[in-house]
């Protein structure tokens, strides 16, 4: 049965594709936090009448929480 390799044995330049598959995902997330809420603002106005209104704008909020969690580090280094 193989064992996982330590982080001292890990492949080669791993975690250089590592961050650098990270850093667009992180710079995506963060820019659609950023927009996403103004995709709020006309169901908002229109008001939620339906159910099909308030599960779009259910929908949108939890899209914009998981954008805020995966967007989160974009600033740090």
């Amino acid at each position: 049965m193989p064992f996982p390799l330590p982080d001292s044995h890990a492949l080669p330049g791993s975690r250089r594709v590592t961050r650098s598959v990270l850093k667009p995902v992180r710079v995506l997330g963060f820019w659609t936090a950023v927009a996403l809420p103004f995709l709020h603002i006309p169901l908002l106005l229109t008001g939620l009448d339906g159910a099909s209104d308030t599960f779009a704008f259910l929908a949108l909020f939890v899209l914009n929480v998981l954008a805020l969690l995966v967007g989160h580090p974009h600033g740090e280094a």
